[in-house]
């Protein structure tokens, strides 16, 4: 498999992958939402999987977008010091922080996200 040349947008959940794990954050989503860790998936989910607004918005991107677990991402790229949740741009082999986890974290709803993804996206240039 080559290197994708292309820009792509790569989102970064605060959780580990695994079914086990996935049950844990959905009880805890339900029972604690407060303290629960991901903001972008409290964003971004509801108990019912991704929000449709959210699917809407990111089908729209010039980008493609890609989803990933901090666990699957750390094996995929190998950084350090990386807090989650966060996003990154991805383009010529090279991969670049788009979005802080504190910038994440200080959101309070969907609609917040999908501005602040615009307008990081606006910046990049073609």
């Amino acid at each position: 498999m080559g290197v994708y040349l292309g820009k792509k947008v790569i989102f970064v959940y605060n959780a580990d992958s695994g079914i086990f794990n996935s049950i844990e954050d959905y009880v805890h989503k339900i029972v604690s939402p407060s303290t629960y860790g991901c903001n972008l998936c409290g964003l971004t989910y509801g108990n019912m999987g991704m929000k449709n607004n959210w699917k809407q918005y990111i089908s729209g991107q010039k980008y493609p977008v890609e989803f990933l677990h901090k666990d699957v991402f750390f094996k995929k790229y190998n950084l350090d010091n990386v807090s989650f949740p966060c996003a990154y741009i991805e383009y010529n082999g090279k991969i670049e922080l788009l979005i802080t986890s504190d910038e994440i974290n200080y959101l309070g709803t969907l609609e917040e996200l999908m501005l602040l993804v615009s307008k990081k996206l606006a910046d990049i240039s073609d």
